[in-house]
């Protein structure tokens, strides 16, 4: 009598355990889901569930800046629905050091991520941004955020403003 081939059992459970980590890795609650792939179904998606467009290409020959450095940045946040919360237009662009807790995780992962001169939209699902508490009374619990950001400039020569 004959054993039957595990293989077949065992390409079953890895492609089940494959679909569920892809499941898992979505980010955005299943409305905003919608929203979003309908207003921006070219958007890239990182593995956090940070979504991105590039809207205008920046220095890719040159480098992005790591943990610990200052970088200028003008940006526009708004809801999904558009409302805007917050926005650097009319004041200089906001300088800060990556890495040291003062920026949501959305923003600290795409900043090192960006070029000198690049302008991204970012979808920054909850958990990414301000998740639990929200930022009341603006931003709401488990809200989804979209910026316009551009990466001014980075590095040792900027300075806080």
């Amino acid at each position: 009598m004959s054993t039957p081939s595990l293989r077949p059992l065992l390409c079953l459970a890895l492609s089940l355990f494959a679909a569920g980590l892809s499941a898992a890795r979505e980010k955005l609650p299943p409305e905003d889901l919608e929203i979003v792939e309908q207003r921006w179904p070219e958007a890239k998606k990182t593995f956090t569930g940070l979504r991105y467009i590039i809207m205008e290409p920046g220095d890719v020959q040159g480098p992005t800046p790591g943990p610990g450095t200052m970088v200028s940045v003008a940006y526009k946040g708004m809801l999904l629905n558009g409302k805007v919360f917050d926005e650097s237009t009319g004041r200089p662009p906001l300088t800060v050091r990556l890495a040291r807790g003062n920026l949501i995780d959305g923003w600290e992962e795409a900043l090192q991520k960006m070029h000198k001169g690049e302008k991204w939209l970012l979808i920054i699902p909850p958990e990414l941004a301000y998740g639990a508490a929200g930022k009341p009374p603006t931003i709401k619990r488990y809200s989804t955020l979209v910026f316009e950001m551009q990466l001014m400039d980075f590095g040792p020569h900027v300075k806080d403003n």
